[in-house]
């Protein structure tokens, strides 16, 4: 059984990404979506021996990338996806943006379901498209699709939805049978449906995942997928990403995108997504959510112990906790009180649309002693 740890402080500070470069060193970073863990030995692997060849150039016109996630989406999904029906980007984002602008036409609507990733407002004014604001359904327990609501957007005239399975910031892992009514009633209107599949290898194994294309035949029609191994494998800066479709219509959409979209997706990326999908990096990925299940527990533990006043509700996929501080009263966006006066930085709630007014969101991708400390730091804010 592999363990997968945090590195130390000292050597995460050495870092130059968003994440340590953004904030001054007395602020422990825990908003933007990266992990403080090593690399999978066999990505790290692979990009020595890329750079120690020189194999830094473009990417090839065929590639193993397709296939190697083929293998990855039916060992850890079940899902046996076509690698004919693949093709290369530079991130989610980009495929996202570049899929929608062949799905709407200018000034139509795009559904997103917040509280929602921050991105997906501006990812569908960059497709010339507007929002339709549908938020999930709160019952107390999960957060779940509005599917009535989501049939009264198509049915005012919306013309696509922008799907985010597993959600970012709540952790959800949409069920097989929530996919599947959604694709029936997007095919019932002509809707096509984006999913964002990109915290799907961190779905916990008692959760499972179930991938939207795989949900029958009407999610097969009305479907594309976005997905990437850059947020379980923490390979953002690598760019590289895989949109994916299961029907001729669809399939004919991404063939159909310059090719420059495709020659966008970087040498280095696409090395290390082959090697983070190759079996070779299951047990590590294994063992990163055991990690990460002893996290969001941890965090619900502190939680409950120094800060009663915060609902957290442990995440079913990733390593964001969605947290609701309103009843401490400090204002639709505790994260500004909380990095000046605390010295945490945690991702603003209220860019997550209107439903996120008192939340923050908590990155728990780092150390059981990172995560501790940034609790106690809130909790003594409190005047805990």
């Amino acid at each position: 059984m592999l363990e997968v740890t945090a590195l130390p402080l000292a050597e995460l500070r050495e870092r130059t990404s968003e994440k340590w470069r953004e904030y001054p060193a007395d602020v422990l970073p825990l908003f933007v979506a990266e992990t403080d863990f090593p690399l999978a030995p066999a990505i790290s692997d692979a990009l020595h021996r890329a750079v120690d060849a020189g194999d830094t150039g473009y990417i090839a016109s065929r590639t193993p990338l397709a296939a190697a996630y083929a293998d990855f989406a039916r060992r850890r999904f079940g899902w046996e996806a076509d690698p004919a029906r693949m093709r290369s980007t530079a991130d989610v984002s980009m495929g996202i943006v570049e899929i929608l602008r062949r799905v709407t036409q200018p000034g139509e609507r795009v559904v997103v379901t917040p509280p929602v990733y921050p991105p997906f407002y501006d990812l569908v004014a960059e497709a010339g498209a507007e929002v339709e604001r549908v938020p999930l359904l709160d019952t107390g327990t999960a957060w779940e699709l509005d599917l009535d609501g989501i049939r009264a957007a198509f049915a005012d005239g919306a013309t696509a939805m922008l799907l985010c399975n597993p959600h970012n910031p709540t952790g959800t892992v949409h069920s097989c049978d929530s996919l599947a009514a959604l694709a029936e009633i997007a095919a019932e209107f002509g809707a096509a449906v984006i999913s964002d599949e990109i915290h799907a290898p961190l779905a916990q194994p008692g959760t499972g995942f179930t991938p939207f294309l795989d949900v029958g035949d009407a999610a097969e029609r009305v479907g594309y997928a976005v997905v990437s191994a850059s947020k379980a494998f923490n390979l953002a800066g690598l760019k590289c990403a895989l949109m994916v479709t299961a029907a001729d219509a669809t399939s004919a959409v991404v063939r159909g995108l310059p090719i420059e979209v495709e020659w966008r997706t970087g040498q280095l990326g696409l090395l290390a997504a082959v090697a983070a999908f190759s079996q070779e990096s299951d047990a590590w990925l294994d063992g990163l959510l055991r990690t990460l299940d002893e996290n969001r527990v941890l965090l619900e533990d502190l939680l409950a112990a120094r800060l009663p006043e915060a609902h957290y509700r442990i995440p079913d996929a990733g390593y964001l906790a969605w947290i609701d501080l309103s009843g401490l009263g400090w204002g639709d966006n505790p994260a500004r009180r909380i990095l000046k006066d605390a010295r945490v930085a945690l991702h603003y709630g209220p860019a997550f649309g209107a439903e996120g007014a008192g939340h923050v969101r908590l990155n728990f991708g780092t150390s059981p002693e990172i995560i501790t400390e940034a609790v106690e730091r809130i909790a003594s804010l409190a005047g805990r």
